[in-house]
């Protein structure tokens, strides 16, 4: 079966509709949070925090976040492209975007399978429908 790999401009759009969601989720838990009395401090960093430490990671390891779903893409198993990859895999996929930014995505371009450093580095290739 021939595979088909999103390009870069897609995988940015996906980002992009994620960071709205996540905004949206941050404004929402801001609201719900005002409507008590003396919510502490580390509750809300918890809540507002948690969303980019689990938001991703989890989606992704289910097979896909809300933007890739949207984009008709989706995160593989580099060995195997019919399975998704695991929560460790997507936690080292997740950390290796984090710190490398927008240099990951340098070597799209650089493959056939327009996998980023990120993507090598936790052994994923993203697909599209």
């Amino acid at each position: 079966m021939e595979e088909n790999y999103p390009d870069l401009k897609d995988r940015i759009q996906s980002m992009f509709i994620d960071y709205m969601l996540i905004v949206g989720l941050m404004f929402t838990f801001t609201e719900i949070l005002e409507n008590f009395q003396n919510v502490p401090n580390w509750l809300r960093i918890t809540l507002l925090a948690g969303l980019f430490v689990v938001y991703e990671p989890i989606c992704v390891a289910l097979g896909a976040t809300v933007g890739n779903l949207m984009m008709g893409i989706r995160v593989r198993e580099h060995s195997e492209p019919t399975q998704k990859i695991t929560l460790t895999q997507s936690y080292i996929r997740y950390l290796a975007k984090i710190f490398l930014g927008a240099i990951s995505f340098f070597t799209i371009h650089s493959n056939p399978q327009r996998r980023a450093i990120h993507d090598l580095i936790s052994g994923s290739v993203m697909t599209k429908k």
